[in-house]
């Protein structure tokens, strides 16, 4: 396996974007080659192509350096982050290693899995992270009678998403098969609340404490179901910004302002690779995408265009936040590459 590209420091006398964003004008070149493509994403009927683009926000050096709305959005506006909150789970168990209160090498605590012959007992968090735990689980977003995710979200596991999930039996063995599945984020997210020994609102508290706040994000909603468990598989609104916070987060290794939110290495962690099939246009770490701006970059990645895209060799994360149709997906990753590339010289 190749090095990790290095993540880079915040860059000296450039403010920490808790209270503000600070702000730097774009490069001329830049400009050049990334407001046409911003231009055609923001067009008004929306392209055909892409869908709709609702925000997009670029931020290099920790500044932003280029930032759009389309028709009544905002900078104040909150978007559905979908499946990004998959990689807001990742910090959250990151933080609880932090702690010393979970161990993602360990069988994870599900009580579903306990029978001394449930071979499922022996998933660990770590496969769970990297979506190779074995279970049997359906993540198509169409019609609910072939859909588990859709009757896990909106059908009958929609009050105990953990629960409906952890229900399933294994498909493959344990650590032997990539199968990417938000069922497994929601198990996660249960895990996470049992090891902090506090599920709802109080874990809702924490996810404000430990992770929100100390980096600003204070427009996060997190959503949690009836359970109490927070639906970690896809529901946190956020601004276009806060995104972009959460973002630069990850491309500081998980250091704000002087304070170690994620541990040493957590970073790293996220966007090692495991084998995904080959199928798959875009790697995968641990609940982090990789590739989709070129070698060394990673991403959150949510339904219908919902991207926060890090690129450690050019010190840039990039969110676009909008409305796609699923048969647009590709030209939106592509797009997203093409926005990285701008700020190639």
């Amino acid at each position: 396996m190749s090095a990790l590209t290095p993540l880079p420091a915040q860059p000296g006398g450039v403010a920490w974007p808790t209270q503000e964003w600070p702000e730097a004008d774009l490069d001329s070149a830049v400009a050049a080659k990334l407001n046409p493509l911003l231009d055609d994403a923001f067009s008004d009927p929306a392209p055909a192509a892409m869908g709709e683009t609702h925000g997009f926000l670029a931020v290099q050096g920790g500044q932003i350096v280029a930032e759009r709305y389309w028709r009544e959005f905002d900078r104040d506006s909150t978007h559905h982050s979908w499946s990004q909150a998959k990689s807001m789970t990742h910090a959250l168990i990151g933080i609880l290693v932090r702690e010393g209160k979970i161990d993602i090498h360990a069988p994870a605590d599900v009580p579903e899995w306990q029978g001394t012959d449930d071979p499922r007992r022996a998933i660990t968090l770590d496969q769970l992270l990297r979506m190779s735990s074995g279970l049997q689980f359906r993540e198509d977003y169409v019609d609910a009678g072939v859909s588990d995710v859709i009757e896990m979200l909106f059908g009958s596991g929609k009050d105990d998403v953990a629960g409906f999930a952890a229900k399933f039996p294994l498909a493959h063995p344990p650590g032997t098969v990539w199968s990417y599945a938000s069922g497994t984020t929601n198990i996660v997210a249960r895990c996470a609340a049992r090891a902090l020994g506090a599920p709802g609102p109080a874990f809702r508290d924490f996810m404000i404490r430990e992770l929100f706040d100390p980096i600003g994000m204070a427009s996060a909603t997190p959503k949690l179901d009836a359970a109490g468990t927070f639906i970690g598989s896809s529901f946190c609104y956020c601004t276009v910004r806060d995104f972009a916070r959460f973002g630069l987060l990850y491309l500081r290794g998980g250091i704000w302002d002087g304070r170690r939110i994620l541990p040493e290495g957590w970073a790293d962690y996220a966007r090692t690779p495991t084998p995904v099939s080959a199928t798959e246009t875009l790697g995968y770490g641990a609940h982090w995408w990789l590739g989709m701006a070129g070698p060394g970059s990673f991403s959150a990645n949510g339904f219908e265009g919902q991207y926060t895209v890090i690129v450690p060799d050019l010190d840039l994360v990039l969110v676009r936040n909008g409305k796609s149709p699923g048969e647009a997906k590709d030209a939106v990753q592509r797009w997203m590459r093409q926005a990285a590339d701008a700020f190639r010289r």
